[in-house]
């Protein structure tokens, strides 16, 4: 059994950050993880890839061979990744143990996790080739300093859920460069009667039931909730690795390690 993080969010978040210092962390304890790369646009990596999709497509030579812009090129490229992972991927992943641990850093188009098909696809072959897989989604903290802003971001985590059909950890990045943290703990657990006085203070008077709606939504199924991440301490990387861990069962299937201790003899 392999198991596997498919870190995704917004573009600017900070997925390779959060990769880069979880690999960090896991080097620090003595834990071994695998960073892949699937952004076919990236040129600077902080930890060392493990696997790389520009080895099988780069943007650069799309956009210069097909004379596409940068999004349609980067689509290009994932479909390009999803009609070959019977080839490319499979071949990859043969290099790696059954419980090898790998994390897979996302582009952060925003359509790849919300409606199209290319990654939902791509995670039901790491299923089919015995992957328990968590999806990963990060949110920039400045989506809780505003309730808009807020539900904006709980709708594009749940779009995310609703495609993937994965077990999945939400994560606050850049907590470490937050300025109003005060104003987010108030969104970390919110009151629904406080976000719907204040959605419906901010949005047009026609909007009330649509308000409601959207936070009846939020709170009555208790689908999305939201950890903060402060990449400054160990703690909070350890903290939001073991829920992760916890989410795809990592560890459980080891054989449990028994000490044998010499007892005395009676006397």
């Amino acid at each position: 059994m392999g198991y596997a993080q498919l870190v995704i969010g917004p573009a600017g978040c900070g997925k390779s950050t959060y990769c880069s210092s979880l690999y960090e962390h896991c080097e620090t304890v003595g834990r071994t993880i695998h960073i892949v790369n699937l952004d076919p646009a990236a040129e600077n990596f902080d930890y060392p890839v493990a696997m790389d999709i520009r080895e099988l497509i780069s943007l650069d030579d799309v956009m210069e061979e097909l004379g596409l812009g940068p999004n349609g090129g980067l689509m290009y490229c994932m479909e390009h990744l999803e009609d070959n992972l019977d080839d490319w991927l499979t071949v990859e992943l043969d290099n790696y143990l059954d419980d090898d641990y790998l994390v897979f850093d996302c582009p952060g188009q925003i359509e790849l996790f919300s409606h199209v098909p290319v990654l939902k696809n791509f995670v039901e072959h790491l299923k089919r080739k015995n992957f328990n897989v968590c999806a990963v989604y990060l949110l920039d903290s400045q989506f809780m300093t505003d309730v808009t802003k807020f539900i904006s971001g709980c709708m594009a985590s749940l779009s995310a859920m609703v495609q993937h059909e994965l077990p999945h950890v939400n994560l606050l990045s850049k907590m470490d460069l937050e300025t109003h943290k005060k104003d987010i703990e108030d969104f970390l657990d919110p009151e629904p009667h406080f976000l719907l006085s204040e959605l419906n203070r901010q949005m047009a008077p026609q909007f009330a039931e649509l308000n409601k709606s959207l936070i009846e939504l939020v709170n009555d199924y208790s689908m999305v909730g939201f950890i903060p991440l402060d990449l400054r301490k160990e703690s909070s990387i350890k903290y939001v690795l073991a829920q992760i861990d916890n989410s795809i069962q990592y560890g459980e299937d080891a054989d449990v390690k028994v000490k044998d201790f010499d007892t005395e003899d009676d006397e």
